[in-house]
This record gives C-alpha cells, sequence and structure tokens, in this order.
C-alpha cells in the first residue's frame, strides 16, 4: 500500500478502526475462556494497558527543529524546493561565565592547602608504619588431649561413612 497516497486523517482513522477490532477479539476470546473453564463468573474484557516507560520530552526549540527537518526531507522526497525560513530564530546570547570573588577562590586556595597537608602527614605517618612492622600473634596449638579427640572424632567419622557406603 502506497503511503504517498494517503494522508494522515485515512491513517489515523484506520488505527482507529483496527483498535476497535481488537477490543472486541479481546473480549469474546475472555467469554471463551469463562466457558471453557466453567467457573461461571461475567467475561472481562482485556483492556490494554498504558506503557509504564515515560517518554522523554524535548523542548519547544528540539521539537521546531525536528519539524522543520522533517518538512525538508519531506520536501525531497516529493521533488519539492525546500522551503524558505519563515521566521529567523533569534539567537539567544550566551550567559556570562559566572566567576569567583576574591573572597571564595581565597577560601577555596586555604581548604585546598588544608587538604594536603593533611594527605602528605597521612602518607608519612603510613610509611612510618611500614617500616615497624607489627608483632604477629602466636598460633594457637592444641593440647595433647585436645589432638588425640579430634583425631578420634575424624575416625569416628570415617567409620560411619565407610559403613553407609557398604550398605547403599
Amino acid at each position: 500500500m502506497p503511503t504517498s497516497k494517503l494522508n494522515r486523517t485515512v491513517i489515523e482513522a484506520a488505527i482507529v478502526g483496527f483498535e476497535q477490532q481488537k477490543t472486541q477479539i479481546d473480549t469474546q476470546i475472555a467469554e471463551l475462556r469463562v466457558i471453557l473453564s466453567g467457573d461461571g463468573s461475567a467475561p472481562t474484557a482485556a483492556t490494554p494497558e498504558a506503557p509504564t516507560t515515560k517518554r522523554k520530552k524535548f523542548s519547544a526549540a528540539a521539537i521546531k527543529r525536528m519539524r522543520e527537518a522533517q518538512q525538508r526531507r519531506w520536501a525531497k522526497v516529493r521533488g519539492e524546493a525546500e522551503p524558505a525560513e519563515q521566521t529567523p530564530t533569534p539567537t539567544q546570547a550566551p550567559k556570562p561565565k559566572r566567576k569567583l570573588s576574591a573572597a571564595a577562590r581565597a577560601a577555596l586556595v586555604a581548604n585546598l592547602k588544608k587538604a594536603r597537608a593533611a594527605k602528605a602527614a597521612k602518607a608519612n605517618g603510613a610509611a612510618g608504619a611500614k617500616k615497624t612492622a607489627p608483632a604477629l600473634k602466636a598460633k594457637r596449638k592444641l593440647s595433647a588431649a585436645g589432638r588425640a579427640a579430634v583425631v578420634a572424632a575424624n575416625k569416628k567419622m570415617w567409620e560411619r561413612r565407610r559403613a553407609a557406603a557398604k550398605t547403599a
């Protein structure tokens, strides 16, 4: 179906008609499902839900630029000359760059010096700590009785596992 011969209103009307047909078909499907399930409740029409994703909003200027670009593309397709600019877009003067006051600049410099000094002190403190490593804790050792208890428990466990493997 060539789209060049169809105008916008015809296409929109077709879309509305197809959506109504879809709603009717969904209603009929719901009725048939109720009959099939046999629960006797009233049939409910399946209504299409609105999409939950938010659309990106464009500024008025962006929409205008997109509209003009689309018009130029369609003019090229139809073989027409490009339409002249109807209204020249006024260019806004850029906002002046914000500047720091002398007092604010001095406060920032002082804070920066303070932070650098703290970082250097921390680095020097950490370097000094690396030179003298802390003493390692002594490992705990099992007593002879504790060691014998662990060995006996392991022997019992393995005997049970072997017995279970033989019976399985």
